[in-house]
């Protein structure tokens, strides 16, 4: 783990253009960054590019930083931001439809614990775009439904309405999962 003062040595030096700090901060969080990009991505390839982006604008844009609040935190709004553009050019909001009422059915927690991260994350990748947007704003980063609907440009309801049935989708990836296994 990186301790603040060498995070704040790192990013001085990157400001001035530093290869060396530049690398380091790329390869201390590009893991991480990687992680997020493949959830929003529809493969690989396209999250190297959301990554590759990501580290532009970070470096570009570095100067705005402000050492107020987690650096990290700063980096994953600028990561999000650039894949939700990602997906806009992309136009998924075709698949978006309206809010529909989504009885949700629960599996047991136990289902999902048997599966690995990578088979988890592959599940989410299959969602349909709108689906799989909508889920990580909301489930993995915390976004409201209010702060979701005002980045996708959707209704509240519809926000809600993808929640439910990207939820929905999971459910019958995993139990598809685990019946393969059994």
């Amino acid at each position: 783990m990186m301790d603040s003062s060498m995070e704040r040595e790192l990013i001085l030096g990157c400001l001035k253009n530093d290869r060396q700090c530049q690398k380091s901060i790329f390869e201390y969080y590009a893991g991480r960054m990687m992680t997020l990009c493949l959830r929003y991505a529809r493969h690989h390839m396209e999250a190297e590019d959301i990554l590759q982006d990501g580290f532009i604008k970070i470096f570009q844009n570095l100067d705005q930083y402000k050492f107020e609040g987690s650096f990290e935190g700063w980096m994953r709004r600028i990561f999000i931001n650039i894949a939700l553009k990602n997906i806009k050019k992309m136009s998924f909001k075709n698949e978006l439809i309206g809010a529909e009422v989504v009885i949700e059915e629960s599996e047991a927690p136990s289902v999902i614990s048997s599966m690995s991260e990578q088979e988890i994350l592959h599940a989410i990748q299959e969602l349909p775009d709108g689906y799989k947007t909508v889920f990580n704003l909301n489930v993995i980063e915390g976004f409201s439904h209010k702060e979701i609907s005002e980045m996708l440009n959707i209704t509240e309801s519809t926000s809600r309405s993808q929640l439910l049935k990207a939820r929905r989708e999971l459910q019958k990836k995993i139990l598809e999962q685990t019946k393969v296994r059994i």
